[in-house]
């Protein structure tokens, strides 16, 4: 008889000190028909996953075959969003003193670099550049200049 109690009390207590979650299924399944759990929806067709691109960006071509995604103004948006690798970063706009345009997020690491001839992207947390020689179209086959600030002011 003393066994049975402990028996009955041990389960009793077992279960209360369980999470709710398991302990409703636990009781659940001690009941002779457990209802049946109900099928999740059926989740649609992996669509390809693409380069979330912002709307109304430029592109550039770097060196290696890299790519850029550039959206905003860069003569006058503190903030810029930027394509790369599969992810869009927002870039708020760093002073220099050199003249160079600089975009930098410091929670992401990169730091993107404008002078007049070209653009580079930068790695603070690999400790390298990840892209170089990043130019737009116009800037290729016109041998126009960077759209940089900088180049706004000496005009």
């Amino acid at each position: 008889m003393k066994k049975l109690c402990l028996t009955a009390l041990l389960a009793m207590f077992s279960v209360a000190a369980l999470p709710p979650a398991v302990a409703a299924e636990a009781s659940s399944s001690t009941a002779k028909h457990a209802a049946p759990k109900k099928k999740a929806p059926a989740k649609k067709a992996a669509v390809a996953k693409e380069d979330p691109v912002p709307e109304g960006a430029e592109l550039w071509s770097c060196a290696e075959n890299e790519k850029l995604n550039i959206a905003g103004n860069m003569k006058r948006d503190a903030v810029l969003t930027m394509a790369w690798k599969g992810k869009n970063y927002k870039l708020p706009r760093q002073t220099t003193t050199t003249g160079a345009d600089r975009f930098y997020d410091a929670a992401s690491g990169l730091d993107l670099v404008v002078i007049p001839s070209k653009a580079m992207l930068f790695s603070h947390r690999e400790h390298g550049r990840l892209a170089d020689e990043c130019k737009t179209q116009a800037m290729t086959d016109d041998a126009a200049k960077a759209p940089t600030q900088s180049n706004e002011l000496l005009k």
